[in-house]
């Protein structure tokens, strides 16, 4: 069993994760930003150096999975003060700590860093070549990766680097700012308009497979490796397919969906491969979207009043 500390447990990714890392029998502890009743919860903003060290003054952990961040391409434009100060400095912050009390951590990167590369997306691909990422998101995730390899190099600290591919489902609450799912399936549910580019393709990953792929890393930690995480290659599909399982799903037609080629400063289609994580990690997506869907509909009805 082992002693884990996840940043950023209360928001989608990590409280699922949470979860799944505890039923493994290990014991988790959560920071975040809000205050909180679950256990094992402390109020911390990882911005603040003061305010993670009292954290490491308090508790010792073995692991920490390092998700606080904040998310997303246009988000990052109109917060880019939040999105520097937690991304960047956050990190740091958690870097000088992790040199000074050893632990091993996990830090959460993004596909997002694979910026305006076409060709299939193997993690080597940032090793090989000089990619230019698109948009300040990215940018910092990028810089993240570049700092825990830095401090590997200086410092001998152990990290895993994870770039998760298009998590969706359960707990992932819709805001203006958040991913095609939860978009696509709000915007439906309350029969408002929204905006579908027929141009781009991805690959989906049911969040419980995501989670249970990262908890595996605890038995599987290989210090300086990096993996794509996500669902099977063959589910890639274009962004109107799942809009079409949601209108589906629903019953309803797409009379309030705008189609567009292209959506700006974003990769159109991502070809990823997942080969190293099944290697090193199990990494055995299960959940296909056409299950996963359906799923996450329904648990977005209960959020929202449509029972």
């Amino acid at each position: 069993m082992a002693r884990i500390l996840v940043t950023g447990g209360a928001g989608f990714i990590g409280s699922n994760l949470v979860p799944e890392l505890r039923r493994r029998g290990h014991e988790v502890w959560v920071c975040d930003l809000t205050h909180n009743a679950m256990p094992n919860y402390i109020r911390c903003d990882v911005r603040e150096y003061r305010q993670l060290e009292r954290v490491f003054d308090a508790h010792d952990f073995d692991y920490v999975y390092h998700l606080a961040a904040e998310y997303g391409r246009w988000n990052g434009e109109d917060y880019y003060e939040n999105l520097w100060q937690t991304n960047v400095i956050g990190t740091k912050h958690l870097v000088r700590l992790q040199e000074k009390k050893r632990f091993r951590m996990v830090f959460f990167s993004s596909a997002e860093v694979y910026g305006d590369y076409t060709g299939k997306m193997s993690e080597d691909v940032m090793d090989r070549l000089a990619i230019k990422q698109m948009n300040d998101y990215a940018i910092t995730k990028w810089a993240g990766e570049l700092m825990v390899l830095n401090s590997a190099a200086m410092f001998g600290t152990e990290t895993v680097r994870v770039r998760p591919v298009n998590a969706y489902g359960p707990h992932e609450h819709y805001h203006p700012y958040r991913g095609v799912v939860p978009t696509f399936i709000y915007k439906a549910l309350h029969d408002e308009p929204y905006t579908v580019y027929v141009g781009h393709r991805r690959i989906f990953d049911y969040i419980e497979d995501t989670c249970r792929t990262l908890a595996n890393i605890v038995d599987n930690f290989i210090p300086g490796e990096v993996y794509n995480i996500g669902g099977r290659e063959e589910w890639e599909c274009d962004i109107k397919y799942i809009s079409d399982l949601i209108l589906k799903y629903l019953g309803k037609d797409d009379s309030r969906v705008t189609y567009k080629q292209a959506e700006p400063f974003t990769t159109q289609v991502k070809h990823m491969d997942y080969s190293k994580a099944r290697r090193d990690l199990k990494h055995d997506p299960r959940i296909p979207p056409e299950e996963g869907i359906p799923r996450t509909i329904e648990w977005m009805k209960s959020v929202y009043g449509f029972r």
